[in-house]
């Protein structure tokens, strides 16, 4: 088995996360610059969009970036679902002084369903490819391995890991519970171990024979050295980073982030569809008492989110956003990406 610092052609055994709305070309390249392997989503835009964040990145930077893509089954659409939700929705829309959208649609695509995004990563050839919500079939990912491409998948659970290695993915990505952003889970709807960080880690390492990247409320030197003993090769960290000028958080997430909201972050799929944990805020105050079956599939239920967070910030209000975040926010930093990785190292 390769070193997986030599698989990623990295310095650092530190992979920035794909955190969707912070995870900028900016972000990624001067995280890569500094040594580790910086990230970017692109769940949220098409081949096109996707192509065009990778030549920002690669504008800025030579080193090895990692492109992250949503495998998840696509939605299943329920029109008497999504006009309820619509209309639950309603009186949050009226007290911003706005409608909500009269209907829901499916705004992103899955990468198991996007064959223009697969041929364009295999032409563009990021040094690394990673999945989250599942994995796609073998000869995908036999693909991305043939066109030099190191392949890293997220796991919540062992056997979630399982199939991941069964799909041939280089590395790991052990999700624990407190981590911010979108659950990684396959399956939305099944039972949900919650398995933390330490425990995952431990567990991914002592049953796989691919390397461990620990992911989850990781924030400073200590931490990284703390989950390197437990065998990980790497860390993942997402929140960390929020903070950092080059992130596309906004001024209402920042402050948020240096906000008591910091200390209650809370699982919610009400932004989006599927559980994320975020920062305590107005819309996920509202979702507390929402029951799971209310809400519509990912991404459809984000059209809704997304129009929502629009109206809030027209009217000056920023508690609606997706302010995705883990459990260890309080700790958070904010300083350019190279000053943060070079806290870490001597934290370490």
């Amino acid at each position: 088995m390769r070193p997986l610092l030599e698989l990623l052609r990295t310095e650092l055994p530190i992979v920035q996360a794909p955190m969707a709305g912070t995870s900028s070309p900016a972000l990624a390249a001067a995280v890569a610059n500094a040594g580790a392997l910086g990230s970017i989503g692109v769940g949220a835009v098409n081949a096109a969009g996707a192509e065009k964040m990778i030549a920002e990145v690669r504008a800025r930077s030579t080193r090895s970036l990692n492109v992250n893509v949503f495998c998840h089954q696509p939605a299943v659409s329920d029109p008497e679902r999504e006009a309820a939700w619509i209309e639950r929705l309603r009186p949050e829309f009226q007290r911003l002084g706005s409608q909500p959208p009269r209907e829901l649609t499916q705004i992103y695509s899955s990468f198991l369903a996007d064959r223009p995004l697969l041929e364009m990563l295999l032409a563009a050839k990021p040094e690394v490819v990673s999945f989250h919500f599942g994995v796609p079939p073998e000869r995908t990912v036999r693909a991305f391995r043939e066109a030099g491409i190191v392949t890293l998948a997220s796991a919540t659970n062992l056997e979630e890991a399982r199939m991941g290695v069964r799909a041939g993915v280089d590395a790991i990505v052990a999700q624990g519970f407190e981590a911010g952003g979108h659950r990684g889970v396959f399956d939305p709807n099944a039972p949900d171990d919650r398995l933390g960080t330490f425990a995952l880690t431990r567990l991914l390492v002592r049953k796989l024979e691919v390397p461990v990247i620990a992911a989850g409320a990781i924030m400073d030197g200590a931490a990284i050295a703390a989950v390197l003993r437990l065998g990980a090769s790497a860390v993942q960290m997402g929140t960390a980073f929020i903070g950092c000028p080059e992130s596309d958080a906004d001024a209402g997430f920042r402050a948020a982030l240096a906000s008591d909201a910091a200390f209650h972050t809370t699982m919610t799929r009400v932004i989006s569809g599927r559980p994320a944990r975020c920062l305590a805020n107005k819309f996920t105050a509202w979702g507390r008492e929402v029951e799971a079956a209310a809400v519509p599939d990912y991404p459809i239920a984000y059209d809704a989110g997304k129009a929502l967070n629009a109206a809030g910030k027209r009217a000056n209000e920023a508690g609606f956003g997706a302010q995705w975040a883990g459990q260890g926010a309080p700790l958070a930093r904010f300083l350019p990406a190279a000053q943060l990785i070079r806290t870490l190292i001597e934290e370490m």
